[in-house]
């Protein structure tokens, strides 16, 4: 291998991932953090503008907001069903998860879009624990933001943002490299490089053997029918809601509160590979899931709360 050929399966990766999200690969730029590509957004607020975001998202959402509490850039967090109605005129950017790590629950994609074009804000959309899983159209924000081992089952430290021409244009390029030239194998030395005129600008330096083994995966996912997909691991977290006796979520990630790990031990100890958030057991459905893991969760389960 040679760094030309690893640029070439990199490229190949990032059309995979537009294909995925449904914009043109001139709108996906290359990372490895979800944080880093925040910090890119946080680091063009305005001094004193305002950033919503969602009381007990993942952190990679909000702290770089908050580190900019120096130039007076404010952090306002409410619940993720009261976003839209707390949008206000001075709002500058909406900042959130599609899908809640923690919890699984789904934004009200629609209302906070709604919201944010009625304010004049702008919106920044995590969308690492939903493409691959969920249908994604990224072209309906000003960014967003993803990390490739979640869903999309590649190796750690493969990692997207989109931008909106519009939005891209204010952004500051702050990781500018000789990754993100114009031209790229001429862009290795001084200070003289010419950025890229697409989201390219926004690049970091992949890491080469990760984007190997992500290629083929993005491309697999970017090759499925996401509401077939979402309708099959969604029907399953409701199987196991039903067995359970709880409200059906309507989501790949089933969670419930587990505050002392009780139910959690119980589904580890069934050789069962869950986790544990915010004080609640959280089980998510894949595509390699079947009835038979539902029914695996329940017995494990069978005699809870007796």
């Amino acid at each position: 291998m040679s760094p030309v050929a690893y640029g070439r399966i990199a490229d190949d990766t990032r059309d995979a991932f537009a294909r995925l999200v449904a914009v043109d690969p001139s709108q996906v730029a290359l990372g490895s953090q979800t944080s880093a590509m925040v910090s890119v957004v946080a680091a063009s607020v305005p001094d004193g503008a305002e950033v919503l975001c969602v009381e007990g998202d993942f952190s990679s959402v909000v702290a770089p907001f908050v580190a900019q509490d120096h130039r007076g850039v404010r952090v306002r967090s409410v619940p993720l069903a009261a976003l839209a109605e707390a949008v206000a005129d001075d709002t500058w950017l909406v900042a959130y998860s599609l899908v809640q790590s923690a919890t699984g629950a789904v934004a009200d994609d629609d209302a906070i879009l709604l919201a944010a074009r009625t304010h004049g804000a702008r919106t920044l959309v995590d969308l690492t624990q939903a493409a691959g899983v969920l249908p994604v159209d990224a072209s309906r924000y000003d960014a967003t933001v993803t990390h490739a081992y979640k869903w999309l089952c590649s190796p750690r430290g493969v990692a997207f943002a989109t931008y909106s021409d519009a939005f891209a244009r204010i952004l500051r390029p702050i990781q500018a490299g000789w990754y993100a030239g114009e031209d790229v194998w001429a862009s290795c030395y001084g200070g003289g490089l010419r950025l890229a005129e697409s989201a390219r600008r926004f690049d970091v330096s992949p890491a080469w053997q990760a984007f190997v083994g992500a290629r083929p995966a993005i491309e697999f996912f970017a090759g499925l029918d996401l509401d077939e997909v979402w309708r099959s691991v969604a029907g399953l977290g409701d199987q196991l809601c039903r067995a359970l006796g709880i409200a059906p979520q309507g989501q790949a990630i089933v969670t419930w509160a587990d505050p002392d790990g009780v139910d959690l031990a119980r589904l580890t100890d069934a050789g069962l590979t869950v986790s544990g958030r915010a004080g609640r057991v959280r089980v998510a459905f894949h595509l390699w899931n079947t009835e038979r893991d539902v029914d695996r969760a329940a017995s494990a389960l069978a005699g809870r709360g007796q």
